[in-house]
């Protein structure tokens, strides 16, 4: 049984065949998929989806950076906050949050503050963070070091960092989202993921974005999340069951997840 710890399978992107694709992820093992959050926009259709089906996904609530806009950050934030902090929310992390970036290097002061705030939150909240850190680990690993009083427990989703960057996120108590670019000739995890203690890893998709091969340049889903544990497992010689049953409790642990679901 497996946990996507990261999947936007609310998106659009499924809006023809999402039971079907429910369907297809339940069969492939999946007992609990995680949902991080975008901005303002996708909070309702996120919060669909986990009325559904509220045995299978679980919500975060975070203001993605790519949402980060001066002209649009205060409304944007406030929509988050008040999702976040609304009694009863049963959110699971603040995520996703972080600092990108590949699309917008104008806003960097922006997404540093608004990424330090979230944090914030999630230690006020007791949860842990989901971060993105496209082309920016190290301005994330800047904003950590400055950051006033404990960091919160978390994940860097993606990882795609190199070895001394995996090292300095696992020093600094974080678990590490393996997904398809695991699987990808150019991805670089073969010479990290070997090194990485294994109650510090955490399976995720990112569906419908980076899709593993042999599914790669195709809309991923949390079907395909067996096909990273292979490639996982194998790059660290395991079998697959014991790397699945590892990245689960570690989720469970994380997350605070009940076994019952």
């Amino acid at each position: 049984m497996y946990i996507d710890t990261h999947a936007h399978l609310y998106s659009r992107k499924y809006q023809d065949d999402r039971d079907a694709m429910v369907g297809r992820a339940e069969a492939a093992g999946l007992e609990l998929i995680l949902l991080p959050n975008v901005s303002s926009e996708t909070i309702g259709p996120m919060l669909a989806l986990c009325h559904d089906f509220p045995s299978l996904f679980r919500p975060m609530m975070g203001l993605h950076p790519t949402s980060v806009k001066p002209e649009s950050i205060e409304r944007e934030l406030e929509a988050v906050r008040q999702a976040l902090f609304a009694p009863g929310a049963g959110y699971v992390a603040v995520g996703e949050i972080g600092i990108d970036l590949y699309w917008d290097k104008s806003t960097l002061a922006l997404q540093e503050e608004v990424f330090a705030e979230q944090m914030r939150w999630a230690v006020g909240l007791g949860l842990p963070v989901a971060i993105h850190a496209r082309e920016s680990l190290e301005e994330i690993f800047r904003v950590m070091e400055r950051f006033d009083g404990p960091l919160p427990a978390g994940v860097f989703h993606c990882f795609s960092g190199s070895l001394a960057q995996a090292e300095k996120a696992l020093a600094l108590g974080f678990h590490l989202g393996i997904g398809g670019t695991s699987t990808y000739p150019k991805g670089g995890l073969e010479l990290v993921l070997p090194q990485v203690p294994l109650e510090r890893l955490l399976l995720e998709t990112d569906a419908p974005y980076l899709a593993p091969v042999p599914h790669r340049g195709k809309r991923n889903e949390s079907a395909y999340l067996p096909v990273v544990a292979q490639r996982v497992a194998a790059l660290r010689g395991m079998a697959v069951e014991e790397l699945a049953q590892a990245t689960t409790r570690n989720a469970r642990i994380l997350f605070k997840l009940e076994e019952n679901g």
